[in-house]
């Protein structure tokens, strides 16, 4: 495994992220979510690999994602050892106060989320999307006062126009509080709409990029047409990507086979090549995605392969903000 550092930061993180989203209670809205045997074996391989960074949320299965992640972290390593994430703003409860950035929401739900994660404190905690019915000056004071409580290390932000980025930026620095240190954002070969703004953003200020579905939720790692339980049953899946991504997914077929290597290896070195990108959030449903993506950290792709796989992206309309 690999390390760098998370944007300006002096934190070192894994070049791999364990994205914890794979797991859960399944009878609490994701029916391909893994048990929780499945999550502490999936962990404890990762932790042997050398992968140091785990990201959930609070709402990932209704809590029961924090839930398996804590217990077996912490059976499997020492706190000081991991860097955990995990992320706010979904529905926990019914109510007006049940989800969202106001200050309300972010310090009950903080609490939590670190009972669920059996834990002092998470090393990243993020806003999951914006807030539009929340001033960001609240967001932000809410989120200072979670850091200088000790209750969280850093603090980190998701998918959102770059205009609002910079803005939530702004408001930290002009009134002194913690400012972001990381963007989870959508980002992959067949969606690289964060090219545009938010990439060239965060390499400009020194911000830590971790994507998210960086396999295209599975789409870049088998044939076009191959459907799976999660993709057949995840209807915000389907509104992500289009035919018109086939011949991507094509090149990166013909490229995985010259090399003699899993496509998802050469999806994730091509990423780990781009140069924002810090960590991707790999989710894992089979011990074989583990294994090719910590093997994608060791694959370097050349300047023609580079090219090859780049070639033929058709823009598409902006998605993954909501």
């Amino acid at each position: 495994m690999k390390y760098a550092r998370l944007g300006n930061t002096g934190l070192q993180v894994s070049r791999i992220t364990l994205g914890c989203m794979s797991w859960g209670d399944a009878s609490l809205g994701r029916e391909w979510a893994k048990d929780e045997a499945f999550a502490e074996e999936t962990i404890a391989a990762a932790l042997e690999a050398g992968i140091t960074f785990f990201d959930t949320a609070n709402v990932y299965s209704a809590g029961t994602s924090e839930e398996y992640t804590g217990r077996a972290l912490w059976k499997h390593a020492d706190r000081d050892d991991v860097v955990l994430a995990t992320k706010v703003n979904g529905r926990m409860r019914p109510g007006p106060n049940g989800a969202g950035l106001s200050r309300k929401a972010i310090l009950q739900e903080i609490d939590a989320s670190l009972d669920r994660l059996g834990t002092d404190f998470v090393d990243l905690y993020q806003i999951h999307r914006w807030d539009d019915e929340t001033p960001i000056e609240e967001t932000m004071e809410a989120l200072h006062d979670v850091v200088t409580s000790g209750r969280a290390r850093y603090i980190g932000a998701s998918s959102m126009w770059a205009w609002q980025f910079a803005k939530a930026q702004h408001v930290a620095e002009v009134n002194g509080w913690t400012r972001f240190v990381s963007m989870q954002d959508h980002y992959n070969l067949i969606y690289r709409e964060e090219e545009r703004e938010m990439l060239p953003l965060c390499l400009d200020q020194g911000v830590g990029v971790i994507p998210w579905s960086p396999l295209a939720r599975g789409r870049l790692t088998r044939p076009w047409d191959a459907a799976t339980t999660r993709s057949e049953t995840d209807e915000f899946g389907r509104s992500l990507y289009r035919d018109e991504d086939r011949g991507v997914v094509e090149t990166l077929l013909e490229v995985a086979a010259e090399r003699e290597v899993a496509p998802a290896q050469v999806a994730l070195a091509w990423l780990l090549a781009q140069p924002a990108v810090t960590s991707p959030i790999v989710g894992v449903t089979k011990p074989e995605h583990l294994t090719d993506a910590v093997a994608a950290v060791d694959l370097e792709l050349t300047d023609d392969e580079l090219s090859r796989l780049s070639e033929g992206y058709a823009p598409h309309a902006v998605s993954g903000h909501q």
